[in-house]
């Protein structure tokens, strides 16, 4: 069981991190995040503690620091002028647990809504009860101040054009505003709302079994469900300190990778509708929708498959996989071709993504970009390379990196991974090995029917599995993959009992339209539609 590496006093928070960041070169807040102890059965200094998660610029070493909270105060030293990642991060933390993090410039809810009283995440908040906001938030107290940072005079202001770009925008991808002070067609200023689609999914953790959270899990981020399914199930496994069988990694590896050609298909397909290319959605989509025939085959669901299980899967390849999959491959492999026959030398689809809604690479590493979006600028930061899983090692694939971080770079970065990943699939069901695709664990796995109905302990068995759950030994961890986005990850406390006591999920959306405002700056307005599809955000991943 991993325990945070660096547990340490309150007050040392910024003088801490900011050594790991300057001297140790650990360039990349990956998350922050706070445990409620209240509940918790061993006795803790206080009732908060705040936990920084990070990762040094080598990409294969992080860390954990951790420092309990005064009860009197909760306030600790914000580090949101050491990383960009951290002005949402510390929001989230503050919005959803109360604590105070000093120095920060914006201090102010992020997911829950601005008439929104109390702190959903603590342990003593009534979950049953319900808050309507019934006023709009004009973002001005957010707006103004940026635009005075800018050096914009009151008379100055008063001569910009204010704008409210979505949530009611086919562009905004679900429920994102986007409040943008506009000279001419030029941006000037953005101010990002995540807007109100909250599922609760953290709190639902703790009122279910760690296998009852899997299904939730599908509904992150719903482009690729299994990847979700996949983050989560090894980061409970690695817990338990069990590993799956060959068979179930091989699995895992081809229907991860399936699921990261669906999410880029839909990715790209979308970016081209809102570049006016409709030709080219249809060629994408085709494949996908072949692909979610395979899936709704082996696991019954075409869109939120539920398909692991902590210790391997729900089902077996079915008769028919080879024959499907190579068919889906190839349909894949048409696709891409079509499309970028379209594009590839389309002076229109150039001058619409080159130098448009361009990422420095520094700036990425800084907001806690991953993914595509941080490769696009040519940083070659894959986890399935840098701290391989399930034996990624042993697979022949490229990292595929662009050059300038911009529109164009996003695009073709996607195109290619696909190919990567039909790549990748092709080998393992090359080498895909026999055996079961569940280990024997019997307080981990349900026993099989005529063991439940054959003898008493396969019944005990199924009674205590479904009703108490997996008991996971206590202690805190963190465990990541590489999703369609980048950078998934789960930060579990446990508690010792069958239930999660808190689950926190670092969707890798969440850092990147963080960090979207500051992107779309100074750019024109048709330009931020397409800057925002490029990057991929979907909404039931960072709203959560």
């Amino acid at each position: 069981m991993l325990k945070c590496d660096m547990l340490i006093d309150s007050s040392e928070i910024k003088s801490t991190i900011s050594k790991l960041k300057n001297e140790d070169n650990y360039s990349i807040l990956l998350d922050v995040t706070v445990v409620d102890y209240s509940k918790y059965p061993d006795v803790t200094p206080s009732r908060f503690a705040v936990v920084y998660i990070l990762r040094d610029g080598s990409f294969k070493n992080q860390t954990s620091v951790k420092a309990y909270i005064d009860d009197n105060t909760l306030e600790v030293d914000s580090i949101s002028d050491l990383y960009k990642a951290a002005d949402w991060g510390e929001r989230e933390a503050y919005d959803q647990y109360g604590i105070k993090f000093k120095g920060h410039k914006n201090l102010k809810r992020l997911l829950n809504h601005h008439q929104f009283f109390g702190y959903p995440l603590r342990k003593d908040y009534p979950i049953t009860k319900g808050q309507i906001c019934t006023e709009t938030e004009d973002l001005m107290d957010e707006m103004l101040p940026l635009l005075d940072s800018k050096g914009y005079t009151k008379e100055e202001i008063n001569d910009l054009m204010l704008l409210n770009v979505g949530p009611s925008h086919p562009a905004s991808h679900g429920t994102i505003r986007n409040f943008v002070a506009m000279e001419g067609e030029t941006i000037t200023a953005c101010v990002t709302e995540i807007g109100y689609l909250h599922r609760g999914f953290e709190k639902s953790c703790e009122n279910h079994t760690y296998s009852q959270v899997i299904p939730y899990t599908d509904r992150l981020n719903y482009c690729s469900a299994i990847l979700n399914n996949i983050g989560y199930s090894k980061a409970v496994e690695e817990m338990l300190n069990i590993d799956i069988t060959q068979r179930a990694k091989f699995i895992r590896i081809i229907i991860g990778e399936l699921s990261r050609i669906i999410d880029h298909l839909v990715c790209n397909a979308a970016n081209m509708v809102d570049l006016g290319g409709l030709t080219n959605f249809w060629y994408l989509f085709a494949p996908r929708d072949k692909a979610y025939d395979l899936l709704s085959k082996l696991t019954g669901a075409r869109l939120t498959n539920t398909y692991t299980r902590i210790g391997g899967l729900e089902f077996d390849l079915y008769d028919g996989f080879n024959e499907d999959l190579a068919e889906v491959l190839k349909d894949v492999e048409i696709a891409i071709d079509d499309a970028l026959s379209l594009v590839a030398r389309n002076k229109i689809f150039h001058d619409r993504t080159q130098d448009v809604g361009v990422i420095k690479s520094d700036f990425a590493l800084n907001a806690g970009i991953s993914g595509p979006n941080l490769r696009s600028t040519g940083i070659p930061h894959d986890l399935r390379k840098d701290k391989p899983y399930y034996g990624y090692e042993n697979f022949d694939f490229d990292i595929v990196v662009g050059s300038h971080g911009d529109v164009y770079d996003r695009v073709m970065c996607r195109f290619e991974e696909m190919r990567q990943s039909v790549k990748i699939i092709k080998q393992a069901m090359k080498e895909l090995p026999d055996g079961a695709i569940n280990v024997d664990a019997p307080g981990i796995l349900l026993p099989s029917k005529k063991d439940v109905y054959g003898n008493i302990e396969g019944l005990m068995n199924q009674f205590k599995l479904t009703f108490e759950g997996i008991k996971v030994p206590k202690g805190e961890y963190y465990s990541s993959t590489e999703a369609g986005n980048g950078e998934l990850g789960f930060f579990i406390t446990s508690d010792g009992t069958g239930t999660p006591y808190k689950v926190k999920c670092r969707p890798p959306c969440f850092y990147s339209l963080g960090a979207y405002a500051n992107i779309v700056e100074g750019g024109m307005l048709a330009d931020a539609v397409v800057t925002m599809a490029s990057m991929n955000f979907i909404a039931g991943e960072f709203d959560r």
